[in-house]
């Protein structure tokens, strides 16, 4: 008994590879937005315009970083479920067959005893 028909398999193997391409497109986003931070000098105390796009680069570093933890662990997550998914059709597909043989046993038995009654 197949746990999963070749549509679903095309359907599950297509949703693994655009949620691949959308994982990569967040990432070359956020980097393309902070690629080319601006330092400021030593000398730059005062809060100005540039000093506070180059605070903003930095708190966006960290975002960056944040994101491609939460891309990781969404991953993860994805893989986990994939896993389980996986085992969870195994088992289905384990309890049919012996479901089936628990009704072959029953109908043998069945057909014992009705001869019994006949003779």
């Amino acid at each position: 008994m197949s746990t999963l028909t070749s549509r679903e398999r095309v359907e599950s193997e297509r949703a693994a590879e655009i949620f691949s391409q959308i994982e990569g497109e967040i990432r070359d986003f956020v980097r393309r937005d902070v690629a080319g931070s601006w330092r400021p000098s030593e000398e730059c105390t005062e809060l100005t315009a540039g000093n506070v796009g180059w605070l903003l680069q930095r708190a966006s570093g960290n975002a960056v970083q944040e994101i491609d933890e939460s891309i990781a662990a969404l991953r993860a997550l994805c893989d986990k479920l994939t896993d389980q998914t996986t085992r969870v059709q195994r088992e289905l597909a384990q309890y049919a067959s012996m479901n089936e043989a628990a009704q072959s046993s029953i109908r043998t038995i069945s057909d014992s005893i009705t001869f019994w009654k006949k003779g």
